[in-house]
């Protein structure tokens, strides 16, 4: 355990900077990521984390569980459409950092397909002495043949770029290459890239990504590219993504992304060499509220708007889908046709797009539906509902390839399918059918058989009905007994949706535990409205909610607060956090994984900047005075009985601050409270690099939540 007296007895190692920090935060000293002091701290507290749950009985057996389950062959290799290829990044127990491979579809609907390696990630991390993490491939059409690789030190989200060639399956002699940087690149022609990244000073916007767009040609110093776009320091990102179609000269969308959801948009086409004379001034943004999604889609726009965008005459209310014809609208006609509105239950999710129709993921009191909307030459001709497996969730991938002049696959799409108690499944679908061929299924990887899933509703603090599922024995004993984890994000308009683990259900539901998941105020479970409702000086609401939750579990008897765990990460660290603080009688277990917890400085730590618009700015004292209320880091107190919380982090986390972590275990540890704290030094955001990594991770967790809420 850490104390007080631990903790103190460590301060002589602390260097005289750090013991001068202001004295509202005593802590700062704790933020520099890679101080030598700051990492023994990290270090003695891995120590004593490790010494006590590794030593439990259940450690072991949890750990060996979990690296097989995430080492199994038996998993459905997640492929993207390359061309007449499917690429792959494979991991297994002799690949932890993976194998980049592909094949064709033919052998991929073989029980055992014939794979054909293209990157050995661990070889290459070994030759060259690094931590390489493969993070994606950007590929040069029509051929395919070179590509942007994109590898990450550590698990970071900064990456280096490098240029690859996919047939001689060797990085290119002076080639394309950048740095470790959020950088952002997309190719033009063979020889011409579309990239933002760390060129010096006003690069970058105040959240740390490209606020500048150069145009980059081969074999030219990147200093002297010049800039055809650019946003403010003030925005979260502007970037370009080019798109190839057959017969037509590349159309580039230039983009700001103002803050998560605002966005503008600037639609350009023409050859390169009328790009290489474009220049910012010359770009014009689209006329659009700044708050509707847009999506290009061969000679359409698909409009999403966030709030009614009020027109003469009409109104697309919040959460619907709108097409219109991109030519139409630049010039000035506004004549929409309404694709999808939503209602009290139904949500839009997700589109994918083929070369005919419009695929739309929906959200149906929770569980997924999909719609197709087939297109003609003059728009939308008709609608149809597509008979897929329900209720559970449903994730679409389309196959068309427009860059193609003919294209077999045009029409067709992949679809995933689990749901808590389903193994994944993915099956190969058409438009206009709901014929279905199943590529992949996977066993199941526990026994599910006398389990159930049951969804109730339960009464927020306004009278709001928040609704959460239930995973447990079919003859669970409603006598208050139950260990029980309770799982909540509420944050950035993402869905909390059924799935399949079978980590989560060897680790816990076989062993007698009750999995809830909430779907609070703040996610996208119901549209832009259920976030809208949670946002900046609303947060409390997402709050109430997962605490509704549980005051509705004890009150039905599912469980008690003695056996009532709490587990969120990101943004659900921040919910776990604010929540243990605010209620802390509730829980005997808290799970807080790469949290935000300081909101007085989460703006000031790496992208925080970009996430103002979900939670207000803590240097306007009008914002302040409502984050300052749940700010989890500014309200726990000394001489309050708090549960024992579980905080993990990653030093190579470069999204969410490993010092919100940090400084809460140091004030919490100041303050007399006993709390266990670990940091992978590697992992980035997702805290662990590699499945070795994530099965030490999985297993701590698992040892302490069996350890607090009971065997």
């Amino acid at each position: 355990m850490f104390t007080a007296t631990a903790l103190g007895a460590c301060a002589a190692g602390v260097p005289a900077w750090a013991t001068q920090a202001p004295a509202e935060d005593p802590h700062l000293w704790l933020e520099e990521v890679q101080s030598p002091q700051a990492l023994a701290w990290v270090a003695q507290r891995n120590k004593a984390t490790l010494s006590e749950l590794q030593a439990d009985p259940l450690y072991t057996p949890l750990r060996e569980q979990a690296l097989e389950l995430l080492t199994t062959q038996d998993r459905i290799p997640g492929v993207s459409r390359v061309g007449q290829d499917l690429y792959n990044l494979w991991t297994d127990e002799a690949n932890p950092r993976g194998l980049w491979r592909r094949t064709t579809l033919e052998q991929f609907r073989q029980d055992k397909p014939q794979w054909e390696v293209v990157l050995d990630i661990d070889a290459l991390g070994r030759a060259e002495g690094k931590s390489w993490v493969f993070h994606g491939a950007s590929f040069a059409g029509p051929d395919n043949r070179r590509a942007l690789l994109w590898l990450s030190p550590g698990g970071s989200d900064a990456s280096v770029m490098r240029e690859f060639d996919c047939v001689d399956k060797q990085f290119v002699k002076a080639g394309f290459e950048l740095p470790e940087a959020k950088s952002q690149a997309s190719w033009v022609d063979a020889d011409t890239l579309l990239v933002g990244t760390d060129t010096g000073v006003g690069s970058l916007t105040d959240s740390g990504y490209p606020r500048t767009v150069r145009l980059w040609r081969r074999g030219t110093p990147l200093s002297e590219a010049p800039v055809v776009y650019e946003g403010q320091a003030s925005d979260v990102s502007a970037g370009a993504s080019v798109e190839e179609r057959h017969g037509h000269a590349p159309r580039i969308s230039f983009y700001r992304a103002l803050d998560f959801y605002n966005s503008e948009l600037c639609v350009w086409q023409g050859t390169v060499q009328e790009l290489h004379a474009l220049r910012p001034a010359q770009l014009k943004p689209l006329e659009i509220p700044s708050d509707v999604q847009v999506s290009l889609w061969g000679d359409w726009l698909l409009l999403r708007p966030r709030k009614d965008w009020k027109l003469p005459g009409q109104t697309l209310r919040s959460g619907s889908l709108a097409s219109i014809g991109l030519k139409a609208f630049e010039r000035g006609e506004r004549r929409f046709t309404r694709l999808f509105e939503p209602s009290a239950t139904r949500s839009l999710e997700a589109l994918a797009l083929t070369a005919s129709c419009v695929l739309l993921q929906l959200n149906d009191m929770v569980a997924s539906r999909v719609q197709e909307w087939r297109f003609g030459p003059k728009g939308p001709l008709r609608r149809r509902e597509v008979k897929l497996p329900y209720p559970g969730s449903l994730s679409l991938q389309a196959l068309h390839d427009p860059a193609l002049a003919q294209d077999p696959l045009a029409e067709h799409y992949v679809v995933y399918y689990n749901d808590f108690l389903t193994p994944a499944s993915l099956m190969l679908c058409r438009t206009g059918s709901d014929q279905r061929e199943l590529l992949k299924r996977r066993a199941p990887q526990f026994d599910s058989s006398g389990m159930q899933v049951r969804q109730y509703l339960a009464r927020s603090k306004d009278g709001t009905r928040v609704p959460y599922f239930v995973v447990s024995a079919k003859q669970m004993q409603r006598d208050g007994k139950n260990p029980c984890l309770l799982y909540g994000y509420g944050g950035f308009e993402a869905s909390m949706l059924p799935g399949y683990s079978g980590v989560l259900g060897r680790g816990w539901l076989a062993r007698g535990g009750v999995y809830v998941l909430a779907n609070i105020r703040g996610g996208g479970e119901f549209g832009p409205a259920w976030h809208r409702a949670a946002l900046r000086e609303n947060r409390q609401r997402a709050y109430d909610d997962f605490i509704a939750v549980a005051e509705d579990l004890i009150q039905r008897r599912i469980t008690s607060a003695r056996h009532l765990g709490i587990q969120g990460g990101s943004n659900g660290g921040l919910l776990t956090g604010a929540t243990f603080v605010q209620r802390p009688e509730l829980f005997n277990a808290v799970l807080c994984q790469v949290p935000l917890l300081d909101m007085k400085r989460y703006h000031r730590l790496l992208a925080g900047a970009s996430w103002m618009a979900e939670y207000g700015d803590p240097d306007q004292p009008e914002d302040w005075a409502y984050l300052q209320r749940y700010s989890p880091y500014h309200n726990v107190k000394k001489g309050k009985h708090y549960p024992r919380v579980f905080f993990t982090t990653s030093t190579k986390d470069d999204r969410v601050h490993p010092g919100h972590a940090r400084k809460m275990v140091a004030r919490m540890t100041e303050q007399g409270h006993e709390v266990l704290y670990y940091e992978n030094t590697e992992g980035g955001h997702g805290g662990a690099a590699d499945n070795d990594q994530r099965a030490t991770l999985l297993a701590l967790e698992y040892t302490y939540l069996w350890r607090q809420l009971g065997r």
